[in-house]
């Protein structure tokens, strides 16, 4: 067994924590410093579309966990139906996204964001105004192509610290 002498092991400790200490940041602090996530992420939340929604239902009817509810009533003024109760338990929800690709009139998106985290369960059943977009909650590309165009180039973390050492 060879013995070293006392403090050897704790200069060279300290020489790898000077030597981590004077090196460029790898981490991002958040949130005050974001990355772009991917256009085309399946984020944790729905973003409904009010104006085409038409009340067929088939969201509901492709979610497996069952997480969509839908109340419609008939219209008889305009001949169709109208939707009084739109609801989303995100606590069940899964982010498939099979409901996105079942939807025929493009009504739901996926979120964009990850903040969604709540304290208590009930907190995460979202009805109709919860659900629509805003800047808060932008939509996603997943299953939108179009919408993917205007969202921002994703990214990576290599890329933040090659851009703030040439500035």
């Amino acid at each position: 067994m060879k013995f070293e002498r006392y403090g050897i092991g704790i200069i060279k400790g300290m020489a790898v924590t000077i030597k981590h200490l004077l090196r460029h940041p790898t981490v991002t602090q958040f949130p005050e410093q974001r990355l772009n996530i991917s256009r085309r992420s399946r984020g944790n939340e729905l973003v409904w579309s009010r104006e085409r929604c038409t009340g067929c239902a088939t969201c509901a009817k492709a979610c497996p966990q069952g997480a969509i509810e839908i109340v419609t009533a008939a219209n008889m003024d305009e001949n169709k139906y109208e939707v009084e109760k739109y609801r989303v338990d995100t606590g069940y929800c899964i982010q498939c996204g099979l409901c996105v690709e079942a939807c025929p009139y493009d009504a739901l998106f996926l979120g964009y964001s990850y903040e969604r985290a709540k304290y208590r369960r009930n907190e995460l059943i979202q009805t109709d105004d919860e659900l629509l977009e805003n800047p808060e909650r932008p939509a996603s590309g997943y299953f939108h192509p179009e919408i993917a165009e205007k969202l921002p180039k994703q990214t990576l973390l290599i890329e933040k610290i090659v851009e703030k050492r040439e500035k």
